[in-house]
């Protein structure tokens, strides 16, 4: 028998060991859980991301409601469309707070609805008609320029939203991409569009002609007739070796459609070649 003071701490001593030795290990913190997530995601390891971000939802701590899109992502680099869709939209409805993900979120299930509607799923097509409504610019824009490649009905339904980016962006890749996107479904609103973005009354040219006549020659060799916007985006991609050789001939790549187009509707500019073709280009 155990008497006196320090026979009662060896007893306390001794249901403390005993007490720990029985109880589960703490759990694991939910940084490190974290930390593994990423690290196999970044890893390329996929499914097993998903499973770690999974476990750190599950634990409900300060990164619970990010863990739900970066599951999303795994399940998305996966190839899983319609898992990753849903998941995205379960992202969503939780109302997180950081908006940065929640625009990323809506832009992902933008891409996946397009490849599931050219892949047929064409029920997707609400998805993408949602999105053009969207309160985040970024995701309209997005909608709208992968909508311009798909078929004809969505082009136009995505037609709106390309106007506005010619309107109102100043960034020259988007607003390239924007008219492409309106040459495939609406080439009168692009013209409506530029012109409305450069503040000018519309008199100025919408289409361009160009005619290559053989010296002496009555019929031309050549005839190309293309919406202006697409002949001056076509004139401006010219390699570098080539816009040189223009202006050795006096015309600068720079100024040159600015200057066709101002020429108005109608009116024609008559070159001749170096080996005594014709060439006369007019606008209308």
């Amino acid at each position: 028998m155990i008497r006196g003071p320090l026979g009662c701490v060896g007893l306390v001593l001794l249901a403390a060991s005993a007490w720990a030795a029985a109880s589960p290990a703490p759990a694991k913190p939910d940084v490190e859980r974290v930390r593994t997530a990423k690290t196999l995601f970044f890893d390329r390891k996929y499914a097993q991301a998903r499973q770690a971000w999974e476990a750190v939802r599950a634990a409900k701590g300060p990164d619970a409601e990010a863990a739900a899109y970066w599951v999303a992502r795994c399940s998305e680099n996966l190839g899983e469309h319609d898992r990753a869709l849903k998941e995205y939209d379960a992202f969503v409805a939780l109302g997180p707070k950081d908006r940065t993900l929640v625009d990323e979120a809506r832009t992902s299930r933008v891409g996946l609805a397009s490849k599931l509607y050219r892949a047929g799923r064409k029920e997707r097509a609400q998805v993408l008609r949602d999105a053009l409504v969207d309160p985040s610019k970024t995701v309209r824009y997005y909608a709208a320029l992968q909508m311009a490649g798909l078929d004809g009905e969505m082009c136009r339904a995505a037609a709106p939203v390309l106007r506005q980016i010619l309107e109102r962006e100043k960034d020259p890749d988007l607003g390239d991409r924007a008219k492409l996107g309106l040459l495939r479904c609406d080439p009168a609103g692009l013209g409506h569009a530029e012109d409305t973005a450069r503040g000018t009354p519309g008199r100025e040219a919408r289409w361009v002609h160009i005619r290559i006549t053989d010296k002496g020659g009555s019929k031309p060799k050549v005839s190309i007739n293309l919406p202006f916007a697409l002949a001056e985006m076509l004139y401006k991609a010219l390699p570098e070796d080539a816009k040189a050789d223009l202006r050795r001939k006096g015309y600068d790549a720079a100024t040159f459609w600015d200057r066709l187009r101002k020429l108005g509707p109608s009116e024609i500019l008559s070159i001749e070649g170096d080996e005594g073709e014709r060439i006369e280009i007019w606008t209308e």
